[in-house]
């Protein structure tokens, strides 16, 4: 049954590092791109959403000509409040990073889903511009009503969550401390006088 299952496995591990290999000895860019979005609610009733965008370039070549173009955010439902959906840089070196982030502004209540963000480059050795997609994010509620928390309710959920590692390291560390505590002479022993 154990060499079915070598069997089995081996041309899938030969075919991961074959590939693995291909992939790290091709002098092209590898652009990996993450995209988060922070929510904030302001005092005037609206929302305001931080777009952060990463780009790391995990290729081993330069990447010419980056551009990053972030249209999934309408102009009906969102305003930009501070810096720009799109950014351009000359060159992005082989390890290197680049950030860029922007703000913006909803007064729209309802759901919304974005699309990833699209990052154009040129590699020295193709003529056609290459693309990349950032990581999608989750569904965003914008304004959504949501439920006060109650008092200590973070508290519980902790407690709930980290109670039993919390107890078993109270345990270690008392059975540590009378270990390694001085132990004090009896007081019945020390009162006698020697004759």
């Amino acid at each position: 049954m154990a060499r079915s299952k070598l069997v089995f496995l081996l041309p899938l591990v030969l075919s991961a590092i074959l590939v693995s290999s291909v992939i790290a000895s091709s002098d092209v860019p590898f652009m990996v791109v993450n995209k988060k979005v922070s929510q904030s609610r302001l005092k005037s009733g609206a929302e305001q959403l931080i777009v952060s965008i990463d780009i790391f370039n995990e290729g081993s070549v330069t990447a010419y000509d980056v551009s990053l173009a972030d249209d999934s955010w309408p102009q009906d439902k969102f305003e930009v409040v501070s810096g720009s959906t799109s950014k351009t840089w000359e060159r992005l070196d082989a390890g290197a990073t680049a950030s860029h982030s922007f703000a913006l502004e909803s007064k729209v209540k309802g759901a919304f889903q974005g699309s990833p963000a699209v990052i154009k480059f040129r590699v020295p050795t193709k003529a056609a511009l290459q693309e990349a997609y950032s990581t999608p994010i989750q569904p965003l509620d914008i304004l959504a009503d949501k439920p006060q928390e109650k008092k200590f309710e973070w508290a519980k959920r902790l407690l709930t969550k980290y109670g039993s590692q919390v107890v078993v390291l109270l345990f270690v560390g008392l059975f540590v401390y009378v270990l390694v505590s001085p132990s004090k002479p009896n007081a019945a022993k020390g009162s006698k006088k020697k004759r």
